[in-house]
C-alpha cells in the first residue's frame, strides 16, 4: 500500500537495476496510465473509488485497457507488484500522501468499511487523524475480547499519529492481557501522573491487576485508595477484592457501601457485584453464605465472555473459598468450568490451572496435578508472573513432601525460597504459605522463612481472624509445630481451630486430627479415635494427611489388632501405588513388606541403612559402625555410599544434612542446633 508495505515486497521486486529499468519503462507510458497505476498503488480500487481527476475523464475505460494491454495491470485490477513498488518508491511523499488523504475522504463520504484500509495506510506511513481515530475505535471494540489484535491496532494508530496518552489506559489493558506487564505498568504510570488523565478508572483497574500479578496486591489496593471511593463506580467490587485481600476490610466495606450497583444489570455488572458481596460474606461469621455468591459470580463471568483487568477472577476466589472450606472437588468443578469458558482470558489461564493442580493434589491425585501444572506452564508464551510462579513453587514443594522424596523436597524448597522473595502475603495466597510453613519445619528451615511467615498471622489479625480463611493456616501451624516438637508454637493454632469449630466443619475436623496426632506422638492413643480422625480428614479432601496419621499410629500401636485396624484404615483412604504403601506407614508394620534388612522407608532408606545413618550422625567411623551392629566396616561403607546416591548428596556434609532431614530426629546441626528436649505437646 504505502512505502512500508511496498518495501516488504522489495525482495520479490528484483535488484535495483531492475527497478531502474521499470522506472524508465513507466516514463514512456502516457501520463494518464501512470496516474491510474499510481492511484491504484496508493490504495484506490477499480471500479472505484478513484481520484477526481480520473473519475471525470471520459476515456477512463481506454486508459484502463491500455494499462492492461501493456502488462502493467492485471485483469482483476491489481497493479503488478514490481510496478507498484517502483511507483511508490519513486513518488514524492507529499504527492503520495495527498492521494491517500483523498482516498480517505472518498471512503468516509461513501460510508465504506475503513478499518483494513486504515491499517494499510498507517503501516505505509500516512499520518492522518482520521486513520488514527478509526484504528483506535476498532481497537476499543475488541480490547475486551481479542487483546492481541487490539494491541496491534493501537500500535498502528500511533504510527498514524495518534496521541500516545489519549488511549493509554486501553493500550495498557491490551498489553497486560498479552503478558506485557512491564509495558502496561509503564503506560499506567505515565497516565496516573497526568493532572486530568483520560480513561482514569480503567487505568487504575489495569494498575491493580498488574500489581496483583506481581504478587503485590496491597499496592493495587493503594491505587484504588488513591483514586478515592467516590470515583470507583462500577470498579468498586474490584477495589474491594484488592483491599480485603490485602487486609483492609473496613475500607473494602466502605467502598462497597458507597458504590452499590445502580446501572444496567448486565452479566458483567452482576458478576462483579456478586464477587464483592460474596467475598465480604466469606470474611464474616457465616462464611458458608459467601461461596454460593462467588460461584454465581463465576458463572456470570463465564457467560459474559469478556476479559477485563481484575486483581482476582471470580473463579479463582470461589475455588479458593472451596479449598479453604475443605471442598477440593467443588473447587475443581468451578475451575474446569472457568477454563472451558476462558474466564479472564490468557492471563488467568495459568492461575486457574495451578489452582486446579492444588485441588487435585489435595484429592491425592499427584499425576493429574502435575498434568495441570504442565498446562499452566505451556498456556502462554510468556513466563509466569511472580504471583503464579510462587503458587507453582509451592505446588512443587507440596507434591514432593507428599511423595516422600527428600532430595526432590530439598530442591523444590530451594526454588520456593527464591519465589517467596518476589511476593507479599495476601489473603489469596495463604494456602501456599501454609504448605511452605509445614515444609520449612520438615526441613529444619523455619528460621530462613520466619520473616515471611510472620506476615500471615498479622494479615489474619487485621481481618478479624476470619474462620474460613484462617483454618488451613492454623492446621499448617499445627503440623509445623508437631514436626518441630514445639508445644508453645502449637497452642495458638490449636486454640484457633477449636474456636473456629463453632463456624466451620473443617475446623472441627482438623482440631480432632490435631488432638489425634498429639496423642499418637505422646504414645497414649485409642485406635478408634485415631481412625475416626483419619477418616474425617479424608472426608474433607485430605486423604494423604489422614493416611499419614493412621499409618504413623499403626507403627506405634501396642496391640497387633490395633496395628492391623489402623493399617487397613490408612490403605482404605489412601490406596498405595503399585509396590508402595500409604503415606506414614512404616514398612516394618506392612505385612507384605520385604525383610527388615532391605525394607525402604519414605526417604528411600532400608531399616539397616537407618541404623547405619544414626551411627554415622553420632560421629562413628565405619569400623565403629560395623562393631556396633555386627557388620564389616566395608559393608558399612557400602551402605553409606548407597545412601549418598539415593539422597542425591554430592559431599559428606551434604549427606549428613539430608540424613538429619530423612531421620527427622534432631541430630546435631552446626547451623541450627536443636532446642532442649520438649515434653509431648498438648492441644485443647
Amino acid at each position: 500500500m504505502g512505502r512500508a508495505h511496498a518495501g516488504a515486497d522489495s525482495t520479490a521486486a528484483g535488484t535495483q537495476p531492475d527497478l531502474q529499468m521499470l522506472a524508465a519503462g513507466l516514463s514512456g507510458t502516457t501520463a494518464s496510465v501512470r496516474e491510474l497505476l499510481l492511484a491504484l498503488s496508493a490504495g484506490f480500487t477499480l471500479p472505484g473509488p478513484l481520484p477526481a481527476t480520473l473519475e471525470s475523464r471520459e476515456d477512463l475505460g481506454v486508459i484502463i485497457e491500455t494499462a492492461k494491454e501493456s502488462g502493467l495491470l492485471s485483469e482483476d485490477g491489481r497493479v503488478v507488484g514490481t510496478v507498484q513498488h517502483a511507483l511508490l518508491t519513486g513518488t514524492p511523499d507529499a504527492h503520495l500522501h495527498a492521494l491517500q488523504r483523498e482516498l480517505v475522504d472518498k471512503v468516509l463520504s461513501a460510508g465504506l468499511p475503513f478499518t483494513d484500509l486504515a491499517r494499510e495506510l498507517a503501516r505505509g506511513g500516512l499520518h492522518d487523524a482520521r486513520v488514527a481515530a478509526e484504528l483506535e475505535r476498532a481497537a476499543a471494540v475488541v480490547v475486551d475480547t481479542d487483546p492481541r489484535l487490539a494491541a496491534d491496532l493501537f500500535a498502528e494508530a500511533l504510527l498514524a499519529g495518534a496521541d500516545e496518552l489519549d488511549k493509554a489506559a486501553q493500550r495498557a489493558q491490551a498489553a497486560a492481557a498479552i503478558g506485557e506487564l512491564d509495558t502496561a505498568g509503564q503506560l499506567v504510570d505515565r497516565l496516573l501522573a497526568m493532572p486530568d488523565p483520560p480513561g482514569l478508572l480503567l487505568g487504575v483497574d489495569v494498575a491493580a491487576s498488574v500489581w496483583s500479578q506481581r504478587g503485590m496486591l496491597a499496592r493495587g489496593a493503594d491505587t484504588y485508595s488513591w483514586l478515592g471511593k467516590e470515583r470507583l463506580g462500577s470498579s468498586a467490587p474490584l477495589a474491594a477484592v484488592a483491599m480485603a485481600g490485602s487486609g483492609d476490610l473496613a475500607m473494602a466495606e466502605a467502598v462497597l457501601e458507597a458504590n452499590r450497583m445502580s446501572g444496567s444489570p448486565t452479566l458483567l455488572a452482576v458478576s462483579l457485584s456478586l464477587t464483592g458481596q460474596g467475598l465480604r460474606q466469606t470474611l464474616g461469621p457465616e462464611p458458608q453464605l459467601g461461596l454460593p455468591d462467588l460461584i454465581r459470580a463465576s458463572d456470570m463471568m463465564n457467560a459474559a465472555g469478556t476479559v477485563i483487568p481484575m486483581p482476582e477472577t471470580p473463579a479463582a476466589l470461589a475455588a479458593l473459598c472451596a479449598l479453604h472450606g475443605g471442598e477440593p472437588a467443588l473447587a475443581e468443578t468451578i475451575l474446569r468450568s472457568a477454563l472451558t469458558a476462558g474466564q479472564g482470558g490468557d492471563p488467568a489461564r495459568p492461575r486457574h490451572f495451578l489452582l486446579l493442580a492444588w485441588s487435585l493434589m489435595h484429592r491425592d491425585n499427584a499425576d493429574e496435578a502435575r498434568l495441570a501444572i504442565n498446562e499452566a506452564l505451556k498456556t502462554n508464551p510468556w513466563n509466569l508472573p511472580p504471583r503464579d510462579a510462587f503458587l507453582h513453587a509451592a505446588l512443587d514443594v507440596g507434591l514432593a513432601r507428599r511423595g516422600g522424596d527428600v532430595h526432590e523436597l530439598v530442591v523444590a524448597w530451594d526454588r520456593a525460597r527464591e519465589a517467596m522473595m518476589h511476593v507479599s502475603v495476601d489473603l489469596f495466597n495463604l494456602l501456599p504459605w501454609g504448605e511452605l510453613m509445614i515444609s520449612a519445619a520438615r526441613l529444619r528451615e523455619t528460621p530462613k522463612a520466619a520473616h515471611y511467615l510472620s506476615a500471615v498471622p498479622e494479615l489474619l489479625e487485621r481481618l478479624g481472624n476470619p474462620p474460613l480463611w484462617g483454618v488451613p493456616v492454623h492446621w499448617a501451624g499445627v503440623e509445623a509445630a508437631l514436626l518441630a516438637e514445639d508445644p508453645a508454637g502449637l497452642a495458638p493454632h490449636a486454640a484457633a481451630l477449636v474456636r473456629a469449630s463453632e463456624h466451620s466443619h473443617l475446623a472441627s475436623v482438623l482440631a480432632r486430627g490435631g488432638r489425634a496426632w498429639v496423642s499418637v506422638l505422646a504414645g497414649r492413643f485409642e485406635a478408634s479415635d485415631v481412625e475416626a480422625a483419619a477418616r474425617g480428614l479424608a472426608a474433607v479432601g485430605m486423604p494423604w494427611e489422614g493416611a499419614r496419621l493412621a499409618g504413623h499410629a499403626a507403627a506405634h500401636a501396642d496391640e497387633r489388632r490395633d496395628m492391623v485396624k489402623l493399617l487397613a484404615c490408612a490403605r482404605d483412604i489412601h490406596p498405595p501405588a503399585s509396590g508402595g504403601t500409604a503415606p506414614g506407614i512404616p514398612q516394618q508394620v506392612a505385612a507384605t513388606d520385604p525383610p527388615p534388612e532391605t525394607r525402604a522407608d519414605a526417604a528411600g532408606l532400608s531399616a539397616r541403612e537407618r541404623e547405619v545413618a544414626r551411627l554415622l550422625l553420632e560421629g562413628k567411623t565405619y569400623r565403629e559402625i560395623g562393631e556396633a551392629i555386627y557388620i564389616s566396616h566395608r559393608t558399612a561403607e557400602h551402605h553409606v555410599a548407597r545412601m549418598r546416591r539415593r539422597l542425591g548428596a554430592e559431599s559428606r556434609s551434604e549427606l549428613l544434612s539430608r540424613l538429619r532431614i530423612a531421620l527427622a530426629e534432631g541430630y546435631p546441626d552446626r547451623e541450627h542446633p536443636p532446642e532442649p528436649p520438649l515434653g509431648p505437646p498438648r492441644i485443647p
